[in-house]
C-alpha cells in the first residue's frame, strides 16, 4: 500500500472518530478539543490532496482562532457538563432525518460522476508528495493577492482595523460614578492639616 493512501485512510479514520466524539461527550471542554482533532485531521486531508492553501487557512481560521476563543469560552463560562437530560429516543428521530438529507445529497453528487467515463479518460492517481517541488498554490496564490490585487488586499486590512477599534470603542464604557483618584491634589495637600489630634475623655 502507498503511503499518500495509508495517511488517507489514517486521517480518515481518526476525522470521523474525533467528529463522532465531539457530539457524544457531555463535556464542553472535551468535546472543543475534540473539534479542534477533527479540524487537524481535515486539514491533513487538504494538504494531503494537494490544497495546501486551504489547509493552512483551515488551521489559521478555525483552529487558531475560532475553536481556541471556544475554548476560552467554555472555560471562562467554566461549563464542565450539560445540565440538559436529553432522553436519546427524543434525539433519534431528527439525527436519522439529517442523516437521510446528507445522504440523499451526497448520491446525488456520485450520480452526477460518471464514473465509467471517468475510467475512460485513463487518470492517473499523482501522489502529493511527489508533486512537492513544483510551484504550490499559496506561492500562486501570494504573488496574485501582492501584485494585482495589493490595493484590494490592503483595503480589506484597514476595513479589519478600522472594525477592530470600533469593537473596542463600543465596549468601553465610560463611568461617571466611579471615584477616581486625583494624583495633582495628594500631591498639594499640606501636610499639618493630615493629621488631627483629638483629646478623648477618660
Amino acid at each position: 500500500m502507498q503511503v499518500d493512501i495509508l495517511l488517507f485512510i489514517t486521517f480518515s479514520l481518526l476525522a470521523l472518530l474525533a467528529s463522532l466524539m465531539v457530539i457524544s461527550l457531555s463535556n464542553a471542554v472535551h468535546s472543543v478539543l475534540f473539534l479542534i482533532l477533527v479540524f487537524c485531521n481535515v486539514a491533513s486531508l487538504l494538504l494531503l490532496f494537494g490544497a495546501e492553501f486551504l489547509s493552512f487557512m483551515l488551521l489559521i481560521v478555525y483552529v487558531g482562532a475560532i475553536a481556541v476563543l471556544f475554548l476560552f469560552v467554555v472555560m471562562m463560562l467554566n461549563v464542565k457538563k450539560s445540565s440538559i437530560n436529553r432522553d436519546l429516543f427524543s434525539v433519534l428521530p431528527i439525527g436519522i432525518s439529517i442523516f437521510f438529507v446528507l445522504f440523499s445529497q451526497l448520491f446525488g453528487v456520485f450520480n452526477k460522476l460518471n464514473i465509467s467515463t471517468l475510467k475512460q479518460n485513463k487518470l492517473i492517481w499523482v501522489s502529493w508528495i511527489s508533486e512537492s517541488n513544483n510551484l504550490m498554490n499559496i506561492q500562486v496564490i501570494g504573488s496574485v493577492l501582492y501584485t494585482k490585487y495589493c490595493f484590494l488586499f490592503i483595503l480589506s486590512g484597514l476595513i479589519l482595523l478600522v472594525a477592530m477599534i470600533g469593537a473596542i470603542v463600543l465596549t468601553m464604557h465610560q463611568r461617571t460614578d466611579v471615584k477616581k483618584q486625583k494624583i495633582e491634589l495628594q500631591l498639594n495637600r499640606d501636610f499639618k492639616g493630615s493629621v488631627k489630634f483629638i483629646d478623648l475623655r477618660s
